[in-house]
């Protein structure tokens, strides 16, 4: 079998798999990154190894979406030592790919505690959060955008998020999965509260006094809990407020509020609205009950 029949198949199983391919593939038995369609620029979250020596193997996948597959030629069954043989190759490939993802990592972030540290504490008339009334809290900003830290359980800053005026907001990549953006006192918290939005956890610890960590996306929101449940020992219950998202289908905030939950042990709480009413998260019901106070 001809070495470009060998690549076109691996092409083949690449996009049987959903995975776009690059244009161009090296099949060095080394692992290679490469940006597909609908990544940010810069990003490189898709990657393969392709090796030829002996009976052609390799695999692909996307960390972004999670997808990893192995190829084998000929569809054959691999020999014991043929598998054995891939397996240290994709051991070293996965080695070199998470040392390589860390190493990006280490340098996006920082580059965020350089951002973070030059900025200064927010100012409580920023539209996005006289909009949300809530307090500035640990936020900062520069020019006219918000600065929302996200940190580790460790401590550790490792990227933020941007807010602008207009509430549009923006992540620079780099790690996100497990971290969260603190408010209130952690030291010795009888309950700590999980959520997603900054604004959503603003406005829970101003109503409870309970500290508030966010997850900043409801897929997040099962990292966190597993991070808090670790680092805040048994005695603190951890309370995850979700976002009901009722206009969505399969409601995503409660699909994985309830899943963070049940793999943590943690309580859950949805917000109710009445019928017709807009609004998903405890920040809108705010907003909501606010509204009616001042019309009663």
């Amino acid at each position: 079998m001809h070495m470009h029949d060998t690549i076109d198949q691996f092409r083949a199983a690449m996009r049987d798999a959903g995975q776009s391919p690059p244009d161009v593939i090296e099949a060095d038995g080394q692992l290679h990154r490469y940006r597909v369609e609908g990544d940010k620029a810069g990003s490189k979250n898709a990657y393969y190894v392709l090796h030829l020596d002996g009976r052609a193997a390799g695999m692909f996948g996307n960390w972004k979406t999670g997808l990893r597959s192995t190829w084998a030629a000929d569809g054959k069954r691999m020999s014991e030592a043929e598998r054995e043989a891939f397996a240290k190759l994709i051991e070293a490939a996965k080695l070199k790919a998470q040392a390589e993802r860390r190493a990006e990592h280490e340098a996006r972030a920082i580059e965020a505690r350089g951002e973070w540290a030059a900025a200064a504490p927010a100012d409580p008339a920023h539209p996005y959060l006289t909009r949300k009334d809530v307090k500035p809290h640990n936020l900062r900003q520069r020019g006219g955008l918000l600065i929302v830290p996200l940190f580790d359980a460790f401590g550790l800053l490792w990227n933020l998020q941007r807010i602008a005026a207009d509430g549009g907001k923006r992540f620079k990549p780099g790690r996100a999965g497990g971290l969260f953006s603190p408010i209130g006192d952690l030291t010795d918290p009888a309950t700590i509260l999980i959520c997603e939005g900054w604004a959503t956890g603003a406005t829970l610890h101003q109503e409870t006094g309970h500290p508030a960590l966010c997850a900043m996306n409801a897929g997040n929101l099962q990292a966190v809990a597993k991070a808090a449940r670790e680092s805040w020992r048994g005695w603190t219950d951890l309370v995850i407020c979700a976002d009901n998202d009722r206009q969505t289908e399969g409601n995503p905030g409660v699909t994985y509020a309830t899943a963070a939950a049940k793999a943590t042990g943690a309580k859950l709480i949805v917000p109710q609205f009445p019928e017709g009413v807009p609004g998903s998260d405890f920040n809108d019901l705010a907003a909501i009950r606010r509204k009616r106070a001042r019309h009663e």
